[in-house]
């Protein structure tokens, strides 16, 4: 996301623009009103255009509905909504937005700027990305804060980076979004417990971790020693600790998860991965047991239509096997393409999962 913010004096100029010329892809970003008759209209009317001090700007029908303008009966604009990649291309001017924002802005702040209400754009959002604005900010947030802490700023610097008003919001933000205090995320991860457990499975061999939030990897292999040396190789100054018994009879339900013995057992994770990571992670637990999907279109679901292979870099990068199903990804053409664990464990989830769709 490289080019600027639309400036929110434009928005109503770009709006009129698109009445002026009849602009059907316009269509379901927005209706307008005319003051003088009372009625609203979607950008494509071909009724004759209103002098611009007359106009009024709505985000949808509902809302002008309720400033007591009524429907046109030539172009009908109730129930106009915007299609796929309008969505997407507003959800994505949204997302330049809160990345060029220094602290998190509010819901309120940016649905006012798009033009919809709050309850809209969250939906829309929430469609297109997986995770609400909020969400979204606190990603973008906690990236900047982990690129600053990992480049050894010091904390003051890191906290200014963020975008982080105090210190005690420092050091909230670290312990929600690093699983660990701010110093300790400085050097490394030193100190951070993570508990791991060896098992076996029907894959071959599965390494389970999680820290005291929740569960970080799910890895497989043939090797337990490549698997633990993978491991470190994520969290280099981590100290990381032989499960207990206990430990690894939690652990036992995702072993059965990720052989399809039962359901996804629902416990908590700490999943740590830049914003866009976190966006495709997130797009990919949305794909449905026995369905795929491919690069190019969790690319533009994302609002990258460029970004395929981008996309294909976050899914080679899950440290969740199974429980982040990237396995669900395949090429345009249908080509099963690369796996992190193997094209072998891959072809047999895919054919595993395939009876569920029946």
């Amino acid at each position: 996301m490289t080019s600027e913010p639309l400036p929110e004096a434009t928005i109503d100029d770009v709006r009129w623009q698109a009445v002026l010329d009849r602009d059907a892809k316009a269509d379901g970003t927005f209706v307008f009103a005319v003051r003088t008759t009372g009625i609203y209209c979607r950008p494509s009317c071909g009724a004759r255009h209103a002098r611009r001090e007359n106009i009024a700007f709505f985000a949808s029908g509902p809302s002008a509905l309720a400033a007591g303008f009524r429907a046109c009966k030539r172009c009908r604009p109730e129930g106009v909504v915007p299609d796929a990649a309008m969505r997407t291309r507003i959800v994505h001017q949204v997302c330049q937005w809160i990345d060029a924002s220094v602290g998190p802005p509010r819901l309120v702040e940016l649905a006012a700027r798009a033009g919809y209400s709050s309850f809209h754009l969250q939906r829309m959002f929430r469609t297109v990305v997986g995770v609400t604005p909020r969400a979204y900010a606190e990603a973008r947030r906690a990236q900047r804060l982990r690129d600053a802490l990992s480049g050894r700023a010091s904390v003051t610097a890191a906290m200014n980076q963020a975008g982080l008003s105090s210190t005690s919001r420092l050091h909230a933000a670290a312990s929600r979004t690093l699983g660990m205090t701010p110093k300790k995320a400085r050097a490394g991860g030193v100190e951070e417990r993570i508990e791991f457990a060896v098992l076996g499975c029907s894959l071959g061999t599965a390494l389970v971790a999680a820290t005291t939030r929740g569960l970080c990897a799910v890895l497989l292999g043939d090797d337990a020693d490549a698997l633990r040396a993978d491991l470190e190789r994520r969290l280099p100054r981590a100290k990381l600790q032989a499960g207990t018994r206990e430990f690894v009879q939690r652990m036992a339900t995702v072993i059965a998860f990720v052989d399809g013995e039962q359901a996804d057992p629902g416990l908590p994770l700490d999943v740590r991965g830049t914003a866009f990571q976190q966006r495709v992670w997130q797009a990919l637990r949305s794909i449905p047991a026995g369905s795929t999907s491919n690069y190019s279109e969790i690319a533009q679901r994302l609002g990258s239509p460029r970004g395929a292979r981008a996309v294909a870099k976050a899914c080679a990068d899950n440290p969740l096997a199974i429980v982040v199903p990237c396995h669900r990804v395949v090429r345009s053409d249908g080509d099963l393409a690369g796996y992190r664990w193997g094209s072998d464990r891959k072809r047999a989830l895919l054919a595993r999962e395939r009876p569920t769709a029946e």
